[in-house]
C-alpha cells in the first residue's frame, strides 16, 4: 500500500497537465501512486497521462466522463486509489519540490490523523506575487495532532479539495466523497472537517496553485450559483445532525456564509433576469433561498461579524432584498464603469467605426484576413474557398494590403485593410476569420464569432511563453495587447493535439478548440498526379529532376534572410546530377517576389501557395520551420538541416527536442547534408520510420476534409456532434510524388 495517491483531474487543462505530473514524478519521496483523471481514453489529457503511464509503474490513469465534472474525476479517482493518504492536485497545479518528504515526515510526527491541512500558494499566471490565503487559517492551530474542537475556526470550507492530505479509510468509513454540482470544495470540505476526529496542519507550502488567466470558472454568471446554496445546505444539515460544539457550529455557519454573500452581493455573477422558461429574477431567488437557509440553520445566539459584512448579515436575516440590492448598487456602477473601448486610430476612422458598431450585424458577412493582408493565402483562403461551395447564401470579404489585391482569385471580394470600407466590413460581419490576428482596435461584438485559424503547429514558443526569451519578447510587444486579442476569439483551430495543448498554455483563453486539421492541407489529400504535374510547370522544374524545397525559417536575431550557411548550387552538385532546389524563405522576406531560376536553385519565395510549392518537392529540408509538419501529410521524405540548434533552442525557446525526434535523418553541416541525399539514406529505411512515427503525433487531423468541418461547425453552426469524424492516418492517400524515391540499402 503507498503512502500517498495523488489523484489529478485533467479538468480541460491538458496543455499544463504535463507539468503537473511531472512535479509528482520527481519528488524525492518515492512511496506513492498518481492518479491521472482524464475524460475519455483518446483526449489530449489522456495522451499526456499515458506517455508517463508508460515510463512510471506509479502512473495508473483513470477515466471519467464529461458529464460527471469534476467531482465525478475526484470520485472515480479516489475509488481507484489504494495509499493510505488521498491528496488532490488540479491538472494545472504542481507540487512543491520536497512536498512529499515533508508531508510524511509530519504525519510520522503527528502519527495517523483524519485531516492534515496544509498551506498553499496562489501563483498568478502571469506576474506578481504568489499569496498564501491557507497560512493565517492554519497559524491559530495546535503544533501536534489535536482534536476538532482545539481549533474550532478549521471548518474545511474556507480551504481547496487540494489543501489537504486525507486518510482514505476515514473518508470510506464515513461515505465522504464530493458532491454533485459545482462549488464542490465547500460541501466536500465542511462534510470532512465536521466529521474528522483528529486533526494536523502543516504550515509549509505544499500545491502551487496557478490563477488562471480567465479566472475561476465558478465566478462566472451563471445559473451554477444556486449549487453553492445546495452545497451550504448540505454542510449545515449534516453538521447539525452531528451535534458539534457551539464554537464549532458558529465558525461554520459564519465561514458558509460569508461565501454565500459574496456571491449574492457580486453585481456579475447572477444575472439579473431568467433567460429560461419561468419568471423572476435569479438574484432575487438566490437571495430568498439564502435568506431561508440563514433562517433554518443559524445557531441560537449567532452574532453576525462586524463592518459592511454584519451590515449584509442582517439584512439576510430580515429577508430584506430590496435594501440588500440598494447596498449592492454601488458595485454595479464601478463594474459598469470598467474598460475603454480601443478604437482605430484617425478621428474620422474612428467615428466611422462607432456610427457602424451601432448597427446590426450582419449574419451572412464573414471577413477573411491571412497574415496581416498579404494576400488569399492559408487556412482562410482554404475556408473561404470551401464557404463558397458549402455556405453560397454568405458573402465573404477579404482583407488584403494595398498592392497585393492582384493576388485574389478571380470573383473574390475584397477590401484593402485601414480602408473605410475595411472598417465598416469589420464592424458589421457576423463571422471573422484570421491566421494571424485582427488590428487592435477591433471590437468583438456580442454575437459575432471570431475564429483564430492559426498558420503551423508550434515548435517553437509561441504567444506568452515567448515571455523568457528577450530577443522575442522584444519583437513581440505588449503581451497585454496581445492577450486582449485572444479574448475575441471564440473558436481556435488545431491540426495536433500537441497544438492543442500548446496553445492552451501560449495562448489562455476562454475560446473553444477545434481538432479539425488545417483547412489548407486538404489539398495534400485531394491533389493527384496531374496536379503535382501542372505545378511542377508552373515553378519551371525540368522533367525527370528530384525538386528539393529548401525552407529554413526566421531566425529572431537576423534581420536578413540568410540561407544558414549553405552554397545552394554547391549542395545541387554533391548531391546528385538530376537534383534541383526550389528555395521558399520564411514569409519575412516575401516582399521582392520570385526571383526565378539561377543554376540549379528555383527560387519559389514569392510564388502564392506554399501549398503547392510542397506538391512539387519531392523532399524537404528544413531547420525549424513549422512547414515540416504540413509537409508530412505527403509522406515524403524530410531532412533537418540544424546547424544552429542550440543557438535557436536557448534563443528563440522551442517546445520539444527536434533532434531527438526528428521526421528524418538530421544533418548539421553541408557536407553531411549533402551526404544523406548522395547515398539515398534520405529515403532510406530509417528515415521512412522516424518519419511515419513524426506522422502519427503531428498529422492527427490532416485528412483532407478539415475546411468542411470548419465551414459547417463555424459558419453553419452545425453541432460538434454532426461533425464528419477524422479518416484514420492509415487509410488517407496522399498526393503522388513525381519522381520515384531512390532508397538506400
Amino acid at each position: 500500500m503507498p503512502r500517498f495517491s495523488i489523484i489529478v483531474p485533467s479538468h480541460g487543462v491538458a496543455g499544463r497537465l504535463s507539468q503537473a505530473l511531472d512535479s509528482v514524478l520527481t519528488q524525492s519521496f518515492g512511496d506513492f501512486e498518481l492518479i491521472p483523471v482524464c475524460r475519455t481514453p483518446d483526449c489530449p489529457a489522456a495522451d499526456v497521462a499515458a506517455a508517463r503511464a508508460a515510463r512510471d509503474t506509479r502512473v495508473a490513469p483513470v477515466h471519467s466522463p464529461p458529464e460527471a465534472g469534476l467531482s465525478g474525476a475526484r470520485n472515480t479517482g479516489a475509488r481507484a486509489a489504494t495509499g493510505t493518504y488521498l491528496l488532490f492536485l488540479d491538472g494545472d497545479d504542481t507540487l512543491a519540490p520536497g512536498a512529499l518528504t515533508a508531508l510524511d515526515a509530519r504525519l510520522a510526527r503527528t502519527g495517523e490523523v483524519d485531516v492534515l491541512y496544509f498551506e498553499h500558494e496562489r501563483t498568478p499566471w502571469w506576474e506578481g506575487e504568489p499569496a498564501n490565503p491557507a497560512a493565517p487559517l492554519l497559524a491559530g492551530a495546535p503544533d501536534g495532532a489535536f482534536a476538532p474542537d482545539a481549533a474550532p475556526r478549521l471548518t474545511g470550507v474556507q480551504l481547496p479539495a487540494w489543501s489537504a492530505a486525507y486518510r482514505r479509510v476515514f473518508l470510506a468509513e464515513h461515505g465522504l466523497a464530493f458532491p454533485d454540482g459545482h462549488f464542490t470544495d465547500v460541501g466536500f470540505g465542511g462534510r470532512v472537517a465536521a466529521a474528522a476526529g483528529r486533526m494536523a496542519v502543516l504550515r509549509s507550502v505544499v500545491v502551487r496553485h496557478l490563477v488562471r488567466r480567465q479566472g475561476s470558472r465558478l465566478n462566472q454568471q451563471g445559473a451554477h450559483h444556486a449549487d453553492l446554496l445546495d452545497q451550504a445546505e448540505l454542510v449545515l444539515t449534516e453538521a447539525a445532525a452531528l451535534q458539534l460544539s457551539d464554537a464549532r457550529r458558529e465558525a461554520l455557519f459564519e465561514q458558509v456564509f460569508a461565501a454565500v454573500l459574496k456571491t449574492a452581493a457580486h453585481p456579475r455573477r447572477l444575472p439579473s433576469r431568467r433567460t429560461g422558461p419561468g419568471k423572476g429574477s435569479p438574484r432575487r431567488a438566490f437571495f430568498r433561498r439564502a435568506s431561508a437557509l440563514y433562517a433554518a440553520h443559524r445557531p441560537v445566539g449567532f452574532r453576525p461579524p462586524g463592518g459592511s459584512l454584519g451590515v449584509q448579515h442582517r439584512l439576510l436575516a430580515r429577508g430584506a432584498y430590496a435594501m440588500f440590492r440598494a447596498l449592492r448598487g454601488a458595485n454595479r456602477a464601478v463594474t459598469a464603469a470598467r474598460g475603454a473601448v480601443p478604437y482605430p486610430r484617425g478621428l474620422r476612422t474612428r467615428l466611422l467605426y462607432r456610427v457602424q458598431l451601432r448597427r446590426p450585424l450582419d449574419e451572412n458577412l464573414v471577413v477573411y484576413c491571412a497574415y496581416w493582408g498579404r494576400g488569399y493565402a492559408c487556412n482562410p483562403a482554404a475556408i473561404h474557398a470551401k464557404a463558397r461551395e458549402l455556405a453560397p447564401h454568405l458573402r465573404s470579404v477579404f482583407l488584403v494590403e494595398a498592392g497585393q489585391e492582384r493576388t485574389l482569385p478571380p470573383g473574390v471580394e475584397h477590401a484593402v485593410l485601414g480602408s473605410r470600407r475595411s472598417w465598416e466590413v469589420l464592424a458589421r460581419a457576423k463571422y471573422l476569420v484570421n491566421n494571424a490576428n485582427f488590428a487592435e482596435g477591433v471590437v468583438k461584438r456580442p454575437g459575432s464569432v471570431h475564429l483564430q485559424t492559426q498558420h503551423g503547429t508550434p515548435l517553437k514558443k509561441m504567444g506568452v511563453d515567448q515571455s523568457a526569451y528577450p530577443v522575442v519578447a522584444a519583437a513581440t510587444g505588449s503581451f497585454g495587447k496581445l492577450l486582449g486579442r485572444v479574448d475575441r476569439w471564440d473558436f481556435n483551430l488545431s491540426s495536433n493535439r500537441h497544438s492543442t495543448q500548446m496553445w492552451e498554455r501560449a495562448f489562455p483563453g476562454s475560446y473553444e478548440h477545434l481538432e479539425y486539421g488545417y483547412p489548407r492541407n486538404d489539398v495534400y489529400c485531394t491533389a493527384t498526379a496531374a496536379d503535382v504535374a501542372r505545378v511542377r510547370a508552373e515553378l519551371g522544374v525540368p522533367e525527370g529532376a528530384t525538386a528539393v524545397l529548401y525552407a529554413p525559417t526566421h531566425r529572431d536575431w537576423e534581420t536578413g534572410f540568410d540561407a544558414g550557411g549553405l552554397d545552394l548550387e554547391a549542395f545541387c552538385e554533391a548531391a546528385g546530377e538530376d537534383v534541383v532546389v526550389l528555395l521558399r524563405a520564411h514569409y519575412f522576406y516575401d516582399r521582392g517576389g520570385a526571383r526565378g531560376r539561377t543554376g540549379r536553385v528555383i527560387d519559389v519565395t514569392g510564388h502564392r501557395s506554399s501549398e503547392d510549392v510542397c506538391l512539387a518537392a519531392d523532399a524537404l529540408v528544413t531547420d525549424y520551420s513549422s512547414i515540416m509538419f504540413d509537409y508530412a501529410n505527403l509522406d515524403r521524405p524530410i531532412v533537418v538541416y540544424a546547424d544552429d540548434w542550440e543557438v535557436y533552442r536557448e534563443t528563440r525557446g522551442v517546445y520539444f527536442d527536434l533532434l531527438a525526434e526528428p521526421p528524418g535523418p538530421v544533418a548539421r553541416t553541408p557536407e553531411e547534408l549533402a551526404r544523406v541525399f548522395r547515398d539515398g539514406a534520405y529515403a532510406g529505411a530509417e528515415s521512412s520510420a522516424r518519419r511515419a512515427a513524426f506522422r502519427e503525433r503531428f498529422c492527427e487531423f490532416d485528412d483532407g476534409r478539415a475546411a468542411e468541418r470548419v465551414v459547417r461547425r463555424v459558419l453553419l453552426g452545425e453541432p460538434p456532434e454532426a461533425i464528419a469524424p477524422v479518416t484514420p492516418l492509415a487509410e488517407r492517400a496522399p498526393a503522388p510524388a513525381a519522381t520515384p524515391l531512390v532508397r538506400s540499402q
